[in-house]
């Protein structure tokens, strides 16, 4: 497993990648069936929709909350909306290049700042926050330990993480992944959940709630090869949908069948 220093220098390769955004052939490939396939289906189901709105559920009234925005890039979906309403927003991640581009983004919130610094770094000092938002980030850490014990570290008493990741659980997924990793370009920080991972975090935090999807709505894009309307399409895509997120919240088999997965967890 590897140290906390040792996490430390493969994000410095991290930062140039993401810098650069140059990929090899194999991960333009995955990039492209992930963005046209996955994100295409997400968005006509109202799957992403779905699940930043359960996500501003999840944070509440941010008028006295500290926030920290973590791996956050040059702004996710939900930034300005933290940025503007918390009484405390710290948005970071690995790429100067990108904070650059947050930081203008939130300069008209002087409760708001954006500094390009590693989580685990000793020179990210702040603490105490009320919410952690991690869309996307936490599979990044190959040290799930080291991650669990930095997010406890740096949370508030009764604080949350809100987390979005996706899951290699899925039998033919997991298949995927074990052909294309060997040529991934970004395989040293890429982690996706497997449920040995799940299972760390439903044991070290109270999970208020959890839901997954992409598990049988993941093969909706086998409906464009029935000959049935678009609308009966989008119904059925939409009924998989809400059976993925109803039933990942009390059954860990289901969840396991899923592509990606959000979490509320709160500090124990």
């Amino acid at each position: 497993m590897k140290t906390k220093q040792e996490i430390i220098d493969t994000n410095v390769k991290q930062k140039e990648f993401y810098n650069t955004k140059k990929k090899n052939f194999a991960t333009k490939i995955w990039s492209f069936l992930r963005e046209k396939i996955l994100k295409n289906i997400s968005k006509s189901l109202g799957i992403l929709e779905k699940t930043y709105a359960t996500h501003k559920v999840w944070f509440g009234d941010l008028s006295n909350k500290k926030v920290l925005d973590l791996g956050c890039f040059s702004g996710n979906n939900l930034t300005l909306h933290l940025a503007e309403n918390s009484k405390q927003y710290f948005g970071i991640d690995l790429s100067d290049v990108a904070i650059e581009k947050l930081s203008e983004k939130i300069a008209p919130f002087p409760n708001a700042k954006a500094f390009a610094v590693d989580f685990l770094s000793d020179d990210f000092a702040e603490k105490d926050f009320d919410i952690i938002y991690a869309y996307g980030v936490l599979h990044h850490f190959p040290n799930v330990d080291l991650l669990i014990a930095r997010l406890n570290e740096k949370l508030a008493k009764d604080g949350v993480v809100i987390s979005y990741d996706p899951l290699e659980t899925s039998l033919p997924i997991k298949f995927i992944r074990m052909i294309y990793r060997p040529f991934q370009t970004d395989a040293a920080w890429e982690w996706p959940f497997t449920k040995k991972t799940v299972y760390k975090f439903t044991n070290a935090f109270d999970v208020i709630e959890k839901r997954a999807m992409l598990g049988k709505t993941k093969w909706a894009f086998m409906l464009s090869f029935l000959p049935i309307s678009e609308d009966k399409k989008i119904a059925l895509g939409k009924k998989w949908h809400h059976d993925d997120w109803e039933q990942s919240a009390t059954s860990f088999s289901k969840l396991f069948s899923c592509m990606h997965l959000t979490m509320l967890m709160k500090k124990k």
